[in-house]
């Protein structure tokens, strides 16, 4: 064991927080198996260190519960041992929809446990003004949503370029205001955050907010009632980018509609750029008036749809390496197969798989994915893959495997080639693209060909179609 004395000289020259916390790291890895090191240690951020306290970021409330719960005496440990016996371990937790402040300091062995979360609120009615009488702001942009992080794919393609292109010139396109829509968990307000860091990093925009329509509106009354409707007026038609999510929440609330359709117009007058999401696209809106829907479709209206097989594995990669964790491609292709609905229930199981394989102390694997996925899913499949298809179907038509990517036109070879395109594109989420290529590297046009082709060839031969249903059914026993 080490002294206090000994220990502080080993940081005394390490005011930066990355150097403790990676003195803590080489203790704490020690302690516990490499995959709950990397699952509940590597992700957390070292913030700052202000004489015997270190300030640490959890990626959420959900990661801050577990540590504390499991970990709660390794940490105070570890903290003590590099920092001395009087050392203090602060959280702050880092938030999906805004930013928040550090937390109320709790000690190493009771952390946050009294604490409250400070969210930080683009306007106050007591904000501070600068020297040209502008308000100082907090962006509220969570500096951890950048373009680099978004998985671009099919279901995004539009938004995210359009959103690039606000990024690197607000108020300078035809795209104002973009609005952007989609369901819950598709990443609407990871693609605004991006556009508003960018904005800011790229020196296209010197003041930016973000906030959410229900902020808006609780900030307009406060406004209100500390009679500050000037300056709460003021501050928002000081930017240079507003970006407002959830409009949708602005129904049925007449006076912040009316306060915000004039914002609106002031902010899109002198040319600076405004940025809208909703669950639906704005001529569906209901509950808004009539001219606010009318200035919300005076701009570009960009969609966010579920994401495809493509790009939800695409995303389990990115979270995988973000945590500096090697997943099974097995296991991947997996869960992607089975969580099809939105981008945050599929990053809750990944979450949820870690948190299983920590705490019963099991390798990753598929028959760990299933059970995670049993409270998720209603039904957990195998999923079907390409060379699965071609397989079965080489089969069932007695030919080697890899004629189906050769250039050869003999007529059982076409035909067998465009039953397994056909299923191919019925039987999974890949693109005509993607399987295009399992195919010898074909163009979409070939897949789209084969696809009718086959259709055509079922309408008409009953035969024909009898034999697609067969090789349907030892495709399915074989998943």
């Amino acid at each position: 064991m080490e002294t206090q004395n000994d220990t502080l000289s080993s940081v005394e020259t390490g005011t930066d927080p990355r150097q403790v916390w990676e003195e803590c790291l080489a203790k704490i890895r020690h302690d516990v198996s490499t995959l709950s090191f990397k699952t509940w240690f590597q992700p957390i951020i070292p913030i700052r260190v202000t004489g015997t306290e270190l300030t640490v970021e959890v990626p959420s409330q959900f990661f801050y519960d577990w540590v504390e719960e499991h970990y709660n005496a390794l940490m105070k440990k570890t903290i003590t041992s590099v920092l001395g016996d009087e050392a203090k371990l602060y959280y702050s937790i880092a938030r999906e929809e805004s930013l928040v402040a550090p937390l109320e300091p709790g000690r190493a062995d009771e952390p946050l446990r009294n604490a409250r979360q400070v969210a930080r609120a683009p306007f106050s009615p007591h904000a501070p003004l600068r020297a040209d009488n502008l308000p100082i702001i907090q962006s509220n942009l969570n500096p951890r949503y950048t373009f680099d992080n978004f998985i671009k794919g099919d279901s995004n393609q539009l938004a995210r370029a359009a959103g690039m292109a606000v990024a690197n010139n607000p108020g300078g396109t035809s795209f104002n205001p973009l609005v952007i829509y989609g369901g819950t968990g598709l990443g609407k307000t990871h693609l605004m955050h991006a556009l508003g860091n960018h904005a800011l990093v790229a020196g296209k925009a010197k003041r930016a907010a973000y906030v959410s329509s229900e902020k808006f509106t609780v900030d307009f009354v406060e406004a209100i009632q500390a009679d500050k409707v000037n300056e709460f007026s003021l501050f928002y038609r000081s930017m240079d980018l507003l970006i407002v999510d959830d409009i949708q929440f602005f129904a049925g609330k007449e006076k912040t509609q009316d306060n915000f359709f004039h914002t609106f117009n002031a902010l899109y007058q002198v040319g600076k750029q405004i940025v809208l999401s909703s669950d639906v696209p704005p001529k569906e809106l209901r509950g808004l008036d009539e001219r606010l829907i009318s200035r919300f479709q005076c701009g570009l209206t960009a969609d966010i749809q579920a994401p495809d097989l493509e790009t939800r594995i695409a995303i389990l990669r990115k979270k995988s390496e973000e945590n500096s964790l090697d997943l099974p491609q097995d296991v991947i292709e997996f869960i992607a197969a089975n969580v099809t609905s939105n981008i945050r229930e599929l990053e809750g199981c990944l979450i949820s798989l870690l948190a299983r394989a920590s705490l019963e102390s099991r390798e990753i694997g598929v028959d760990l994915a299933k059970d995670v996925l049993r409270v998720v899913v209603n039904e957990v499949r195998s999923p079907v893959t390409i060379e699965q298809i071609q397989r079965v179907v080489c089969e069932y038509f007695d030919i080697p495997q890899d004629l189906l990517r050769a250039k050869t036109r003999k007529q059982e070879v076409v035909t067998a080639r465009q039953v397994a395109m056909y299923l191919a594109k019925e039987l999974t989420n890949s693109s005509l693209k993607t399987i295009g290529l399992h195919f010898g590297g074909r163009d979409h046009s070939t897949v789209i060909h084969a696809y009718q082709a086959v259709e055509d060839q079922m309408k008409t031969r009953a035969p024909y179609k009898q034999n697609i249903d067969n090789i349907r059914r030892r495709i399915s026993m074989t998943s």
